[in-house]
């Protein structure tokens, strides 16, 4: 029996920042997937996760992404990958997300910047007022200090819904932000695509999304 879904947003309800990865890295004659791959290295304490947590403003960020990626083999500034996250809204998806709410509780647990930390699409795209509104509850980084995949993020979710772990499902674009609700009991689907996540959802709460 289902209870809840719960969302992360860039990546399962946007398109995914690794395309535009990929083609800032190609068009700067970087190392393939240096940006990644400095994202993924001390993944805990890393600059990016300083910065989704708010323990870094913005040009702390923009030094230390440097260091990192330049430890890694070549040098990225944090301010050049910012840009690169907005994302598109799935259309497909946030029509999922209303025939779920319908149905069932819902919950948002994304990884973010703060608020005033930028001025581009990319932080302006966390902050769609009329799919947030469609939440039960949404929980953000860098507004409690604590960020996927720390075990609490998600603990915090299925209190507040009042939800039993086993009866929730969760979905990711990261296999590192599945671990800890799949540990918890949850149903996990990995976003890869609006028409697969869609599928899959749709076998795991029995409802006709498409």
């Amino acid at each position: 029996m289902v209870e809840a879904v719960i969302f992360d947003f860039g990546g399962v309800l946007t398109t995914s920042p690794f395309e535009a990865f990929a083609r800032f890295e190609r068009e700067r004659g970087l190392p393939a997937n240096i940006i990644r791959r400095t994202n993924a290295a001390n993944h805990l304490e890393n600059a990016w996760a300083k910065f989704e947590r708010a323990e870094v403003d913005i040009e702390a960020f923009d030094r230390l992404f440097a260091d990192e990626s330049r430890a890694l083999g070549a040098e990225v500034r944090g301010k050049d990958v910012l840009p690169l996250l907005a994302g598109d809204l799935r259309p497909e998806m946030v029509a999922a997300l209303k025939r779920i709410g319908d149905n069932f509780k819902t919950g948002c647990i994304t990884n973010n910047l703060p608020a005033n930390a930028i001025g581009s699409a990319a932080g302006r795209t966390l902050y769609i007022a009329e799919v947030m509104a469609l939440f039960d509850h949404v929980i953000e980084s860098a507004k409690i200090g604590l960020r996927k995949p720390d075990p609490r993020i998600y603990h915090m979710m299925v209190e507040t819904l009042q939800a039993d772990p086993k009866n929730c499902v969760y979905l990711d674009d990261l296999g590192i932000n599945l671990k800890p609700a799949r540990a918890m009991g949850m149903t996990t689907i990995k976003v890869a695509s609006g028409p697969q996540a869609i599928a899959e959802l749709e076998a795991a709460t029995g409802l006709k999304l498409d």
